[in-house]
């Protein structure tokens, strides 16, 4: 069973619909003691990195996580802000990421070139960099849908599990070993992003 974990940003009820839909059965976890033992962990997250960080922190979950994720070796999927959260730290914020991937948050600079507006804000493509389960079913003409300022720089290439065009690629999903992370909001892309969180729950 997956567990989404809740601790007070991401779009939760959005997750559990799309759960629903897809007849994958999950909990929604607020404390140590809801979390016990899942299958799976989804950690969404919207908003800024540092506050993400302390409200993880504080609802007691960070050690638990770390256990179930580095320990036990339970698939992961960070979503946007849960994503970076991953990462080692940002330019966001001060506080330090989870470390979970060897990383860190850069913010977009915005192009004199062609004008690039931030946030990247819409749909836009993914391109995986190689076949994965994740991306099962997908092709060039999915789409999924983006909010953010900020991406993911990874630090080591096998990491990155795909790219997208904002003025240059940037790194738009992750994967190491268990841990997995997408930038983008598959709760809200529809029926691409129902495939991605069903593959996910497959893996």
């Amino acid at each position: 069973m997956i567990a989404i974990i809740d601790y007070g940003l991401g779009n939760i009820r959005a997750f559990a619909n799309v759960f629903d839909k897809i007849n994958q059965p999950y909990f929604i976890a607020r404390s140590t003691e809801e979390l016990g033992n899942p299958d799976k962990i989804v950690l969404p997250g919207v908003g800024s990195f540092d506050y993400a960080m302390m409200l993880l922190e504080e609802s007691g979950m960070c050690d638990e996580l770390n256990e179930l994720v580095i320990e036990e070796k339970i698939p992961v999927l960070g979503v946007c802000v849960g994503m970076q959260m991953m990462c080692l730290g940002s330019e966001e914020g001060t506080r330090p990421g989870l470390g979970w991937i060897d990383g860190e948050v850069k913010k977009f600079v915005e192009s004199s070139r062609h004008a690039v507006r931030i946030p990247h804000m819409g749909w836009n493509s993914v391109d995986p960099s190689r076949e994965h389960g994740l991306f099962r079913g997908l092709d060039a003409e999915s789409r999924f849908y983006f909010l953010h300022s900020y991406f993911f720089e990874c630090r080591e290439q096998p990491d990155v599990l795909a790219t997208t065009e904002f003025d240059g690629r940037f790194t738009s999903a992750i994967a190491h070993e268990n841990i997995f992370g997408v930038q983008f909001h598959p709760e809200k892309s529809h029926r691409w992003g129902n495939i991605l969180l069903e593959n996910f729950a497959a893996l």
